[in-house]
């Protein structure tokens, strides 16, 4: 594996465990959630997961949205 990709992946599980996180703290399901932002249950799934599974800015952003925070929370590393 190289370093771009170690690092791409890196970033997806920080985003997939920062939806996670931050579903839970708003008492959300999975299905809740992907009814709120209107995307698939499974891609939430997928996000949270250690799949690998890319995501668009835009999708990103509804997420965001639908769980009330900055889409830059779901960047940070904890």
């Amino acid at each position: 594996m190289t370093i771009c990709e170690r690092t791409k992946d890196d970033i997806y599980n920080i985003i997939g465990q920062n939806i996670k996180r931050y579903r839970k703290l708003n008492n959300m399901t999975q299905r809740e959630l992907a009814y709120k932002a209107a995307v698939s249950e499974n891609l939430i799934a997928k996000l949270e997961s250690k799949t690998h599974q890319t995501i668009s800015i835009d999708t990103l952003d509804i997420i965001a949205s639908a769980l009330d925070i900055d889409i830059t929370l779901l960047l940070e590393k904890e």
